[in-house]
């Protein structure tokens, strides 16, 4: 009988013979080794940002950089690239009212292709940041790591708290997802909506770098990408990180459930 689980093995199939599945995993591995061989080249670093100065003294500082540049545009893109397209692609090819026929509810349909899009989100990012734990300890090696508070951390324990900081800035890329699901549903358009999430992501960014608006930046999802720094204090401020959860999913349940309305009440007698 089929489940919640056929429709996201068929969404896993699917996505292997998608061009955009590799484009995004491309990008999600392409940037981590560039980023690496081209401050290992200059020299340099981004001082500026947070453990931009670590960049040559350990290998996973790298990791965290990209994760303070990664969330301007760079992963909402490659989340969006399948959250934007799982159900604005079945309009475009005509095949929803095909797989309605298949003994399968619009709610079981629904859960099997959100999963799907989930699961992209997460292993993107993973990837990444695998790919930029191994490239920076290639350039500057698995050392000690300095914290945000002058802690010096020995590789072991830094390393953990590099995939606890990645285990936790899934949380705002899954609220980017659910927002992609939701346009997908709403405009039946894969460009539209994946640009459309890219721009809602922007555009929250833009708010809060508006002067006078300082009181709603806890508030704000792109304020959430940087949710992990609280993990590289001593002792850990779990205060962010407990805001982050709540607030990613002020985000994330309400396009959810309207992405499964509009999904629930659409007509597809057209095809």
């Amino acid at each position: 009988m089929p489940s919640v689980w056929t429709v996201f093995g068929w969404e896993l199939r699917k996505l292997r013979f998608q061009k955009r599945t590799y484009l995004g995993l491309g990008a999600a591995v392409a940037i981590p080794i560039i980023f690496v061989v081209a401050t290992s080249l200059r020299g340099g670093g981004p001082h500026e940002v947070a453990f931009g100065r670590y960049i040559h003294d350990s290998g996973l500082a790298i990791p965290l950089v990209l994760l303070l540049f990664g969330s301007i545009w760079l992963y909402p893109l490659i989340t969006a690239l399948v959250a934007g397209d799982i159900f604005a692609s079945e309009d475009h090819n005509g095949t929803l009212k095909t797989i309605l026929t298949r003994s399968l509810e619009r709610q079981q349909i629904f859960a099997g292709k959100a999963l799907a899009a989930g699961l992209y989100g997460i292993g993107a990012i993973t990837l990444s940041g695998v790919t930029a734990i191994v490239a920076g300890c290639i350039a500057s090696g698995f050392n000690p790591l300095t914290s945000l508070s002058g802690t010096r951390l020995s590789a072991g324990s830094a390393l953990g708290l590099v995939l606890a900081s990645l285990g936790f800035y899934l949380l705002p890329i899954l609220a980017i997802a659910c927002i992609g699901l939701l346009l997908s549903t709403v405009t039946r358009n894969s460009a539209a909506a994946v640009v459309g999430t890219l721009m809602v992501s922007l555009l929250i960014q833009l708010v809060g770098i508006l002067p006078g608006l300082e009181g709603v930046h806890p508030y704000l999802l792109s304020t959430q990408f940087n949710a992990w720094q609280g993990l590289l204090r001593t002792p850990i401020d779990w205060a962010p990180i407990v805001r982050s959860a709540w607030v990613c999913a002020l985000y994330a349940i309400p396009a959810l459930t309207a992405a499964f309305l509009v999904f629930l009440r659409r007509d597809v007698a057209g095809g």
